[in-house]
């Protein structure tokens, strides 16, 4: 069965605010293999239209690096798995995803707008506590 697995981009890379990402790199995977990949803007759509805009383009799978609980909950509304505090390339991350490798944050939030640590959002020993998923 097919699956797309949206990341959030920048130059190759995680971009590290959900609410405020301009480009998904979408993955379109299938028995563990990336068949292909697109980059789509987000035509300006921010925060609260992201997770409609990810069900339009027929994600059921969201990496990403900080991420707020009001947008989790609205993906969790709409079937979204969530997988936050990743960083890295986003090919890769996508790679690790399917080999059940990605290191990623479950509690992973940016309730602050000014945080500054959000290149850290995904270095297991830091963040997370220990509870990172594999």
């Amino acid at each position: 069965m097919k699956t797309r697995v949206a990341v959030t981009y920048e130059n190759g890379q995680v971009f590290q605010h959900f609410g405020h990402t301009e480009q998904f790199q979408i993955f379109t995977v299938e028995d563990g293999k990336i068949l292909s990949d697109e980059i789509v803007s987000t035509n300006g759509s921010g925060h609260s239209l992201l997770a409609d805009f990810l069900v339009v383009q027929g994600a059921t799978v969201l990496i990403c690096g900080g991420i707020g609980g009001g947008a989790k909950m609205a993906l969790a509304q709409k079937n979204i798995s969530v997988f936050g505090g990743v960083t890295g390339e986003t090919r890769k991350v996508v790679e690790d995803y399917l080999a059940g490798t990605l290191l990623f944050n479950a509690n992973a939030e940016c309730a602050d707008h000014h945080h500054h640590d959000h290149e850290n959002c995904g270095e297991h020993d830091y963040h997370c506590g220990g509870h990172c998923g594999h």
